[in-house]
C-alpha cells in the first residue's frame, strides 16, 4: 500500500513539473553579436582612427567633468527634455523633424535599407572603441550626477566614444552627401543630438570629439566600397522622387 502511494506521489511530481516546463516563459534568447556587413575588421584599427582620450586626473579631464557639473546643474527643463528624446531614439529618427514628414522611412526602403547599414557599422565599430579606451563616464567619477540612461549596475567604462554621437554624425555625414542642399540642417542637428549627451550628464565633450573623428573616418570608407556606392545612388534617386532633395 506504502509502496502505490509513493508510485502516485512521484508520478503527480512528474507530471506537474511537466507542465511547469512547458508554461514557464523561456529566458529571452541572448542577441547574437552585431558583425560587420560592408568594413572590416583590419579597416577599424580604433587605434589608428581615434586618438586616447584624456587621462583620469588630468587637467583636462577636470576641466570637462566641471563643464559637464555646470550643464547639469543649469540645464532648462525644455532641454533636458531634448536630451531626453534623443536618448531614447538612438536611430534614423532623430532628423525626421529636421527634414520633415515627407522623410519617412516605411516609404523610402531603399534609404532605410542604407541606413540601416550605417547604423550597423556604426555600433559595432564605436563599440570596439569603447572596448580598447575603456574611459570611465562622467557620472562614474561624479555618482551624484545621474545621466538620461542611468540604471543600476551600468557598465562604467563606456564613455569613449558616444555612442549616440557616432550614430547621429555617421548617418548626418551620409545624409549630407545624399541632400546637399539640406546638408546643414543635416550637420546641424547631428551636431545638436551629440551634444545632447553633455546634457545628460552621458559623455565628455572629448567623447563627442571621437565620436565625430570616427564617424566621418567610418562614412569615408563606407563611401568607397562599390556595393555601399550603389546603394547610395539608389537611395538618392528615391530621395528625389520623393521631392527631397535636387
Amino acid at each position: 500500500m506504502i509502496g502505490k502511494l509513493l508510485a502516485a506521489s512521484v508520478a503527480l511530481v512528474l507530471s506537474a513539473t511537466a507542465v511547469l516546463a512547458q508554461t514557464a516563459p523561456s529566458p529571452a534568447a541572448a542577441r547574437p553579436p552585431k558583425t560587420l556587413h560592408v568594413l572590416t575588421e583590419a579597416q577599424l584599427d580604433v587605434a589608428r582612427l581615434v586618438p586616447p582620450p584624456p587621462k583620469d586626473g588630468s587637467d583636462q579631464q577636470k576641466a570637462e567633468l566641471a563643464e559637464i557639473q555646470r550643464l547639469y546643474k543649469t540645464r532648462t527643463p525644455d532641454r533636458l527634455a531634448q536630451a531626453d528624446w534623443d536618448d531614447k531614439h538612438e536611430s534614423a529618427e532623430l532628423f525626421y523633424k529636421t527634414l520633415g514628414p515627407q522623410f519617412d522611412l516605411k516609404k523610402l526602403p531603399a534609404t532605410a535599407k542604407l541606413l540601416a547599414v550605417v547604423e550597423n557599422e556604426q555600433s559595432v565599430a564605436a563599440n570596439m572603441a569603447k572596448r580598447y579606451f575603456l574611459r570611465n563616464r562622467p557620472w562614474a567619477i561624479d555618482p551624484s550626477m545621474r545621466a538620461c540612461d542611468y540604471k543600476p549596475g551600468a557598465a562604467p567604462l563606456t564613455s569613449y566614444p558616444s555612442g549616440h554621437g557616432t550614430l547621429s554624425y555617421s548617418e548626418g555625414y551620409i545624409l549630407a552627401n545624399l541632400m546637399p542642399d539640406k546638408a546643414q540642417a543635416i550637420l546641424t542637428r547631428a551636431q545638436e543630438y551629440a551634444y545632447s549627451r553633455e546634457i545628460c550628464a552621458a559623455h565628455y565633450a572629448s567623447d563627442l570629439e571621437a565620436s565625430h573623428t570616427l564617424a566621418t573616418e567610418l562614412a569615408m570608407m563606407m563611401m568607397q566600397n562599390p556595393e555601399f556606392a550603389a546603394q547610395m545612388e539608389a537611395s538618392r534617386a528615391e530621395l528625389r522622387s520623393a521631392g527631397l532633395t535636387k
